[in-house]
């Protein structure tokens, strides 16, 4: 009889297909066991009127698969790795971080409005959203626009598009890839006009610290070029002291021998925005991005964070 490894996922159906990636990896290196599934609600997937902004801070969608992962009920659970806070509850470690899929956002259309791209969009369209890091870019780059609140899974905010009159929505493109609907994408947005969230696009697989088996079992399906990245945008995110509440953008990329760190923070209405990049080599790359960090501190970031504090005290 096999033995039973157990991974924790939300339900969505994008959540369950990168879990059920995992599962496979898993079941394909280790025939020996029988990778199951069960599927955890989180606070994120309770509560859907209200923007995220508004119900919490930290592990919207993760707290209660940590939960059970702590209490022995699953043996690893699966994320999306920009769901994860960047301090662990204690007892919890990285077992993988898996290569990454496409960081950029999208842009999808309206379905019956004329304007493929973001710069096309007429003066005084309206974007629908989720995220204040994407509202805050948007609003940067086009002040004209009106950003409406957008939450719900995947074919839910497209089925809202196709219902409303807003000129379009914007999405992470890997989650659209994944399910095959990048049909519905009009542009994929450069990282030179929108950052991505720290650690959009890579697939993290959380395990007990003191699981030795599972991270035998696990590691072996880790990205470095993907670790090396997303350890420098949450040491970035984490000197920031930045969460779903601070618009805060990172996207850091392996290339060649040298390792690229880009950042950017932001006010929610975008009037005032920092942004930097900075290079050097490959074993650099966390004290590059704790480097950029101060300097955009320096340079007016921590005024940005009182300000928006200032907003989310039950007013933003």
């Amino acid at each position: 009889m096999n033995e039973v490894f157990t991974f924790g996922s939300r339900g969505s159906q994008l959540a369950l297909w990168q879990t059920e990636s995992i599962r496979r990896a898993v079941e394909a290196q280790h025939p020996e066991l029988l990778a199951e599934v069960i599927v955890i609600r989180t606070t994120g997937d309770r509560v859907l009127d209200s923007p995220l902004s508004k119900i919490g801070d930290r592990g919207l969608f993760t707290r209660e698969i940590e939960a059970a992962l702590l209490s022995g009920e699953i043996d690893a659970a699966v994320h999306s790795l920009k769901d994860l806070p960047t301090e662990l509850p204690a007892g919890l470690v990285l077992g993988a971080v898996t290569r990454r899929e496409d960081v950029r956002d999208a842009f999808i259309p309206h379905p019956k409005k004329a304007a493929r791209r973001l710069a096309d969009v007429p003066r005084r369209g309206t974007i629908a959203t989720g995220s204040l890091r994407r509202k805050s870019q948007v609003l940067h780059l086009r002040p004209d626009l009106t950003i409406v609140d957008l939450r719900g899974n995947v074919n839910t905010r497209l089925r809202k598009l196709a219902e409303s009159d807003w000129d379009g929505i914007i999405a992470a493109h890997a989650g659209l890839l994944r399910l095959g609907l990048t049909g519905t994408v009009g542009e994929v947005i450069p990282t030179e006009q929108i950052l991505p969230a720290v650690g959009q696009g890579a697939i993290a697989v959380e395990i007990r610290e003191a699981d030795e088996k599972s991270m035998e079992i696990l590691s072996p399906l880790s990205d470095s070029h993907t670790m090396t990245a997303v350890r420098a945008e949450r040491a970035f995110l984490q000197r920031l002291e930045g969460g779903c509440q601070v618009p805060i953008g990172a996207y850091g990329k392996v290339e060649g021998e040298s390792f690229i760190f880009s950042g950017y923070i932001g006010t929610i209405d975008g009037r005032k925005a920092l942004s930097g990049t900075r290079r050097g080599g490959i074993e650099e790359a966390e004290m590059l991005a704790v480097r950029l960090a101060d300097d955009l501190l320096s340079d007016g970031a921590d005024e940005i964070l009182e300000e928006i504090r200032r907003g989310s005290d039950g007013k933003n």
